[in-house]
């Protein structure tokens, strides 16, 4: 195994009671390895700031000796996957006193350590289509997606038919999709397979907006996207945008380019004449 690259400092620590207490550190660093073949050489001892470093505190002037005395001492790590690691064990001594207590032992990692991924929120790691039969998802209170309906006109109210049947049955939502909601979501239809980018829709006789079977969503949207109500496109219940298109346009029509040649070739009669 190879011991921890940490930079070793000891020459910048006065020759202290805390700089001489290596072999209490070392202790309890075995102490906590639980094998003293787990704990390499002495790397160092770093003196640790009491005060910040411009001296005062809550606007005050402050010292920091007051506090009494802190070090690290630093010690390679021979724990089997955990190279370029070092055990970090801070001591400390009360003012006037001789008495060293050892605060606090950590595994740290150095410059040349294998460090996990950054851990990353859920609601971050997850992809469209993840969701299956049984999950659930819950949405965060902070998504800016959506915003509380009592705060943002309810998109969908311009619609004057949906309005009437809410007020009817004394419906309400409690968040509604904020403009920023909206806009990523046509963003992201608009890139789809259902955009004006895709294949289908750069070969169609003409876009949506003008096909009978469109059907326009409500409210701002409605001059953006909307749903497919044909069966035999390939968009059949989905969104689409107004500018998408296919070839089962309600309008599509086959246009001949050029007449047909009637070509006439002789024929024998028989209803006049028999043949011998």
């Amino acid at each position: 195994m190879t011991e921890s690259s940490a930079p070793s400092r000891s020459d910048a620590v006065p020759a202290d009671v805390l700089a001489a207490a290596v072999e209490q550190a070392r202790a309890a660093a075995v102490e906590t390895a639980g094998d003293a073949a787990l704990v390499g050489d002495h790397l160092g001892a770093t003196p640790e700031p009491m005060a910040p470093e411009d001296g005062e505190w809550g606007g005050r002037d402050f010292d920091g000796t007051a506090l009494g005395e802190v070090l690290t001492h630093t010690f390679a790590s021979r724990l089997p996957g955990y190279v370029g690691w070092h055990w970090a064990v801070t001591v400390a001594r009360v003012p006037g006193e001789e008495t060293v207590t050892v605060d606090e032992v950590v595994l740290l990692p150095g410059d040349s350590a294998l460090l996990a991924p950054a851990w990353v929120p859920w609601h971050e790691r997850l992809l469209p289509g993840d969701l299956s039969v049984g999950d659930v998802l819950p949405s965060t209170e902070d998504d800016a997606r959506l915003a509380p309906a009592y705060l943002v006109e309810d998109d969908s109210a311009e619609d004057p038919e949906g309005r009437v049947v809410a007020e009817e049955l004394g419906l309400g939502r409690e968040r509604v999709m904020s403009a920023e909601g909206r806009s990523e979501a046509v963003g992201r239809w608009s890139a789809g397979e259902f955009g004006p980018g895709s294949p289908m829709a750069r070969q169609a006789p003409g876009p949506c907006a003008t096909c009978g079977f469109y059907l326009p969503l409500a409210g701002s949207l409605r001059q953006m996207v909307g749903a497919c109500g044909n069966a035999y496109a390939p968009a059949d219940g989905r969104v689409v945008t107004a500018d998408y298109g296919c070839g089962a346009h309600s309008q599509a029509t086959l246009v001949v380019e050029e007449a047909t040649e009637v070509v006439r070739t002789a024929r024998y009669d028989t209803g006049g004449f028999d043949v011998l």
